[in-house]
């Protein structure tokens, strides 16, 4: 019996680990979504609650304060970026053509979002550019990690002939600075704007 007991604990402590590591996902998620319509500063987990269906204390208790959920938001968005945008594309051979899917499938997402109000980083850009602090910074940062991995491509891009002698780094900033345009003639109806900006990235693009 006192075998049985011991060999169980690890077991159930295995259970409630999955399952709060689940419930802290849903709720991220959930945040996201939510953050992309309303901003991250209209986070409130009396409102996750009430939408997933949890106690406020429950969400309190996994994610200790206001600050942890809009950074676990962040983070979850990030996570749908790679994997909606980046690990498709990288199926694709190095340099232009990973470049054209990372592109077109970025692009995708201004037809059919991963989120109800759309790009998350377009919005949570405009939001905390000018609020300091760890949520900041983690946009930020994500922001700069998504710029280098384009440089990269277009570096390599650059060795198969592609971009003359062009700056990698004003090709990704205008790449990233036109979809992003696009995802916000996309959430304001702005049907012709959305295919203006495609036909500049077809242009830029070659």
């Amino acid at each position: 019996m006192s075998e049985s007991v011991t060999t169980g604990r690890p077991h159930d402590t295995d259970q409630r680990l999955a399952k709060g590591a689940r419930a802290r996902a849903s709720i991220a998620r959930r945040a996201a979504d939510v953050a992309s319509v309303e901003g991250l500063t209209g986070l409130s987990i009396g409102r996750l609650a009430t939408d997933l269906g949890l106690s406020k204390s429950g969400i309190a208790t996994l994610f200790g304060s206001k600050e942890s959920l809009q950074l676990a938001a962040v983070k979850c968005a990030r996570q749908v970026f790679i994997d909606e945008v980046i690990t498709p594309s990288r199926a694709e051979p190095a340099g232009l053509p990973r470049l054209r899917a990372l592109v077109e499938r970025w692009f995708g997402q201004v037809a059919h979002p991963a989120f109800p109000g759309g790009c998350f980083r377009v919005a949570t850009l405009a939001e905390f550019d000018s609020k300091p602090g760890p949520v900041r910074d983690a946009i930020a940062q994500d922001r700069r990690d998504w710029l280098a991995f384009l440089v990269e491509e277009i570096r390599r891009a650059q060795d198969q002939g592609h971009f003359g002698a062009r700056s990698a780094d004003a090709v990704a900033f205008e790449l990233d600075a036109v979809i992003a345009a696009a995802h916000t003639a996309r959430q304001m109806g702005d049907d012709p704007g959305v295919a203006t900006a495609h036909a500049i990235i077809d242009d830029l693009l070659g």
